[in-house]
């Protein structure tokens, strides 16, 4: 057996040690080729080592590139988040010509985490023709045409997958979510039996989160209301949250920024991006269309830029982008060094097509004095929703699961915490900058699209489009759970839908109105 063999078969048992052994050995005998530091580089890889795998890669990719290793190595690379060159060799590996299945799909992987995914279709449709039977393939190419409103092929994939794997959970979910469900037309059945037959925790969390979302569509609120119990009670256990990991951020902000003079210098004037922010499920999605419907926004999508470009400069060797730690480093950095950072990270996410740019993170809540003294000519504007809303639409939507940003949401009066300490921040912002902050109702905006699309327009110094009005026509990709919600016309669907489960939310109501806050 060759040396490449070796490697390669190594790598297929999982032992990596064996894969690196052989690897080093054709590496050394043959310098000059690529093969031995491209499995030297994945060996590497798949032992955690990331960051020292990537010039192994880059060793290999030198000596010829061919499509397989630049593709591995876009993957590194976006998880290093280095995404402009992520971005650049995920682009190469394609023009390259990929011929086998794994190339295209870590291809369309690298474009979906970067947010493009209009292009991650293409490699993701050469994967599942090259190896129809991989479901994984076929997954990832189900999503991305979910996401780029191509529903019915999106639910054929989905469908084809729960044929051969009856009991995907992520299938099951993504189903639920994809369109409303109706009493011809819904998946409970199937959904009851899926559960009963789940083993792992995380499937079972991913069933009973659809079973919530269909029975809530059908309006059947107690049997919504038990699955979500069920499902996060569990989630929130295996996960080992406490509010106190939150509570240490805000007072960490509070500390640093009540005073409000952290570092001085005068930002980094010229760009003028739209930050969209607020809790999530407030309509930030919504208000992210409708400015990205205008001739002169593009949308650039919840980028990290902010948080990374804090964490980068903050200095703080946590591995978690914000801390208390980081909170409290970051009140030293240079605003026009940060504003530079932001708009390098932001770069790679934009066509550059129109002069404006949204990013509609949500969390960037917790970053407006950062943004607004980094990025002088910057917009923000803070979507706010009934308090009551707001809480239940959290907890009732699946976040990434392994989250920090969200790990809040899977118990009520957590999520109510939240919430209140949202409310008292968002008070900090406005008395801090004034000017700078539009805090837009939701519920104001369902009730008067044009005036408040207008005062929104005015905020971001745009010209009143008519574009806007009609968002629900805009075709670019929506890779949240509102993407069902923006692609009809303004509807009042979701105001006061909490009312359902009135009487399970009552300890809610009655926390929030002892903390003075009108629910």
């Amino acid at each position: 057996m060759t040396l490449e063999s070796q490697a390669r078969e190594a790598l297929r048992q999982g032992d990596l040690q064996g894969a690196g052994t052989a690897a080093a050995a054709l590496a050394k005998a043959r310098p000059d080729e690529p093969t031995g530091f491209f499995l030297l580089g994945v060996a590497t890889a798949e032992a955690g080592q990331i960051a020292r795998a990537v010039p192994l890669l880059e060793a290999a990719v030198a000596r010829g590139p061919r499509a397989e290793h630049v593709a591995q190595l876009a993957r590194l690379l976006i998880l290093l988040r280095r995404d402009g060159e992520a971005a650049e060799a995920a682009r190469q590996a394609m023009a390259l010509g990929p011929d086998d299945p794994r190339t295209f799909d870590t291809i369309g992987c690298v474009l979906a985490r970067l947010g493009d995914h209009e292009a991650s279709l293409a490699p993701f449709t050469a994967a599942v023709a090259g190896d129809p039977d991989d479901l994984e393939y076929r997954y990832n190419l189900a999503a991305a045409s979910g996401f780029t409103a191509r529903i019915e092929q999106a639910r054929s994939h989905y469908e084809t997958i729960l044929e051969t794997d009856s009991g995907n959970a992520r299938a099951h979910y993504a189903l639920a979510i994809l369109s409303r469900q109706t009493p011809e037309a819904n998946h409970v059945a199937r959904l009851e039996a899926a559960l009963v037959a789940a083993r792992e925790p995380g499937d079972a969390l991913r069933i009973r989160y659809a079973l919530a979302k269909e029975h809530e569509d059908l309006g059947n609120a107690t049997d919504a209301f038990r699955h979500l119990s069920a499902a996060n009670c569990a989630h929130k256990r295996s996960v080992g949250y406490d509010f106190t990991q939150d509570a240490e951020i805000f007072d960490a902000i509070d500390a640093v920024f009540a005073s409000g003079a952290p570092a001085g210098g005068a930002g980094h004037g010229g760009a003028a991006p739209i930050f969209v922010v607020g809790m999530p499920r407030t309509g930030t999605t919504l208000v992210d269309r409708i400015l990205s419907s205008h001739r002169d926004v593009e949308a650039a999508g919840e980028l990290q830029a902010m948080p990374l470009a804090v964490k980068q400069l903050a200095g703080t060797p946590s591995r978690r982008v914000i801390d208390a730690e980081t909170v409290a480093a970051s009140a030293g950095i240079d605003p026009d060094k940060l504003g530079a950072t932001y708009l390098e990270r932001a770069a790679h996410h934009i066509a550059r097509a129109k002069p404006r740019f949204t990013d509609k993170l949500p969390a960037n809540f917790l970053y407006i004095d950062h943004i607004a003294r980094a990025l002088p000519d910057a917009r923000i504007v803070c979507l706010r929703r009934n308090p009551m809303d707001t809480i239940w639409s959290n907890y009732k939507n699946l976040f990434a699961s392994q989250s920090a940003y969200y790990a809040y949401s899977y118990d009520l009066m957590d999520t109510a915490r939240y919430y209140a300490r949202f409310d008292r921040l968002m008070a900090l912002w406005q008395k801090l900058w004034p000017d700078r902050v539009l805090q837009l109702s939701y519920e104001a905006l369902v009730a008067d699209q044009e005036g408040e699309t207008r005062r929104l327009l005015s905020h971001c110094g745009l010209e009143w489009d008519e574009a806007c009005l009609s968002f629900h026509e805009n075709r670019a990709a929506v890779a949240t759970p509102s993407a069902a919600q923006v692609r009809r016309p303004i509807n009042a669907d979701a105001v006061e839908r909490w009312r359902a489960h009135e009487t399970e939310l009552a300890p809610v109501r009655t926390w929030l109105e002892g903390q003075g806050i009108d629910a």
